[in-house]
């Protein structure tokens, strides 16, 4: 996939673990991810969430057949953070044949968490 001229290559988002089981992304806290007080964004999580719900749903299905979109996410927004990295650490909740749902924990480099998400999303024919 071309992550480099997407929202992921933009926001600094990369692959730490892919499995179907477990799925890890990491994103800077920099210029790109803050909002104006220099803090996360919330929706730099959001994104960083259904990014990983998104390519773990990608592991699960035949992409000469699938296509998969994002279908609903929340986020609950749990501690601030002003730079460094977090992970989005996604691990599913149920794998369905036209949908799955995915638990999101986002947390920093000690294990702190910032934002809980829970995503699903839609498995669509070609």
């Amino acid at each position: 996939m071309d992550y480099k001229n997407s929202m992921l290559g933009a926001l600094g988002i990369e692959e730490v673990t892919l499995t179907k089981e477990r799925v890890v992304l990491s994103m800077p806290v920099d210029h790109r991810t803050h909002q104006p007080l220099g803090f996360l964004h919330g929706g730099a999580s959001v994104a960083l969430a259904e990014t990983a719900a998104s390519i773990g749903s990608i592991l699960h299905v035949d992409m000469e057949k699938y296509n998969v979109f994002g279908i609903e996410i929340n986020a609950n927004h749990i501690k601030s953070k002003r730079n460094g990295l977090v992970y989005g650490v996604a691990t599913p909740t149920h794998i369905g044949k036209s949908t799955m749902v995915w638990e999101i924990n986002i947390v920093d480099e000690d294990d702190a968490l910032i934002c809980v998400s829970r995503c699903t999303v839609g498995v669509v024919p070609k």
